[in-house]
């Protein structure tokens, strides 16, 4: 069965795997306002759909996602909590089936910040992952601040996230993000080989163990998102963003200096 809710969230579900693929390649698989809202309805679907038993994000072999279409964010700003983007990030971190993602290319921004909520990861050796949110005159989201220094610990995670500078696959396999990095044309394979070995376990088996994992975490996880979209909310209209948005428009290097 394929389905397709819109052109460039493209979704298919095969003997209980349900692959969601950002296909917005002439724009390097930005995200915009009606991308999220469509992946955050596909997610709401497929929890409750019996159907699906293992959930499969993928981009393109040459790139994930460069993240938020900017011109959309900004005459879309994420200003209540029921924005679509804080429905997709409420929706993909409290999703109890596994998901299993293939990455290749650059993953920028929310690109590697939603991997924080997947469970298996494989990743292209051309993956290029970024949160250049400062760079932006922004903070993290999608529970980051919280995930990143547990996961690197906190010295690379201040590297990754108040310098915002990419880092390559090698170095994501070292500090525990991805589980394995392999050709670019061979990422989706491995992704949806190792979300057919899950399709085929005890599904009731699979979402307890993913609840009892991350269950010490859960709550945490929850509030931490909330607190950084008021952050993140606030800031998006302050100098700061607005000098980095109008710079990135402009297509001219940001001027901090007077902020």
């Amino acid at each position: 069965m394929t389905t397709s809710p819109i052109p460039e969230i493209l979704t298919h579900l095969d003997a209980g795997v349900l692959s969601l693929t950002i296909n917005r390649l002439d724009r390097k698989n930005s995200i915009t306002a009606v991308m999220y809202a469509a992946m955050a309805d596909v997610l709401i679907a497929a929890e409750s759909n019996d159907a699906v038993r293992v959930l499969v994000i993928q981009g393109h072999e040459t790139i994930f996602s460069a993240g938020n279409d900017i011109g959309d964010f900004l005459n879309k700003p994420p200003s209540t909590q029921d924005a679509p983007v804080f429905r997709f990030l409420h929706a993909i971190s409290a999703f109890t089936k596994p998901i299993v993602a293939a990455v290749c290319g650059p993953a920028v921004g929310i690109g590697t910040t939603l991997l924080l909520h997947c469970d298996l990861i494989y990743a292209g050796d051309n993956a290029a992952f970024s949160m250049p949110f400062v760079n932006l005159g922004l903070c993290p989201e999608a529970g980051s601040s919280l995930l990143v220094p547990q996961l690197m610990g906190y010295p690379r995670a201040a590297e990754a996230l108040l310098l915002g500078e990419p880092f390559t696959a090698e170095t994501a396999l070292e500090m525990g993000l991805i589980n394995r990095i392999v050709p670019p044309a061979e990422a989706s394979a491995l992704a949806h080989q190792q979300a057919k070995k899950l399709a085929a376990k005890p599904l009731s088996s699979v979402i307890e163990t993913k609840r009892l994992m991350k269950q010490a975490n859960a709550s945490a996880v929850k509030q931490r998102i909330h607190d950084e979209s008021l952050s993140f909310g606030r800031m998006l209209s302050e100098p700061a963003a607005r000098e980095a948005f109008t710079a990135f428009m402009q297509k001219r290097k940001p001027d901090f200096s007077q902020i």
